[in-house]
């Protein structure tokens, strides 16, 4: 059931821009405001059955009734079949976009989501376990998967997971330190603060002007 006349117990109240006006449904009055009933008005009780409330055309109070109620889109929607049709064929779009790029991905860059956005230990999982798991990851949640290859920083990551497989750069002192692992220069990069993720960390560090630098010097060795 829903409330449907204001008391002081469960205030039903709309606010026209000016006031707060009180709602009462009357199926007999012409407004669902009560200060605009007579005072003949008889109140009815609004029961959803099976969840769900047909308004038939000839009971237009109700129906603004239902559009005045603070309860709308908190405890019941409108029935729009267009927009729910719509709805879903984004959502399948999404879907559809999300699976194509999955399956089009390097290895690379699906090893970073893997390790970076799921979490997971890539170093004890096979490439094919990678592969499913990213794909399912994307089909399961389609709009966090296209946001997540969209990020700039996932692609820094991904440059920076290269860096290390290359052997350009390299950890020390116990996996706190990046050092550069070139012919001409061993020196270090940065310290990888306590608890966070190394990829992460270079990351971050790689988008500030002194960063950008590194990276530049990084992207001619592997070239």
């Amino acid at each position: 059931m829903l409330n449907s006349r204001n008391s002081i117990r469960n205030p039903l109240l709309y606010f026209d821009g000016k006031r707060n006006k009180a709602l009462r449904y009357a199926k007999n009055q012409a407004s669902p405001f009560q200060d605009e009933q007579d005072g003949f008005a008889i109140v009815e009780p609004i029961i959803f059955e099976d969840g769900m409330l047909y308004v038939p055309e000839t009971n237009p109070v109700l129906q603004e009734f239902l559009e005045y109620h603070p309860g709308k889109n908190k405890i019941y929607v409108e029935v729009d079949n267009e927009k729910d049709a719509t709805v879903d064929v984004e959502n399948l779009d999404y879907e559809l976009e999300a699976q194509i790029v999955a399956r089009e991905l390097d290895f690379d860059i699906l090893e970073t989501i893997a390790k970076v956005v799921l979490s997971m230990n890539v170093d004890k999982m096979t490439s094919a376990e990678i592969k499913r798991d990213v794909r399912v990851f994307a089909r399961n949640k389609p709009k966090d998967f296209l946001d997540a290859i969209n990020d700039p920083l996932l692609v820094i990551q991904n440059k920076c997971s290269k860096f290390f497989n290359e052997g350009i750069i390299q950890m020390r002192n116990k996996g706190k330190d990046v050092y550069y692992n070139l012919p001409t220069n061993k020196k270090k990069i940065l310290t990888v603060p306590y608890g966070e993720n190394k990829l992460h960390a270079l990351s971050v560090y790689m988008q500030t002007n002194e960063g950008m630098e590194v990276m530049e010097v990084l992207e001619k060795h592997m070239e």
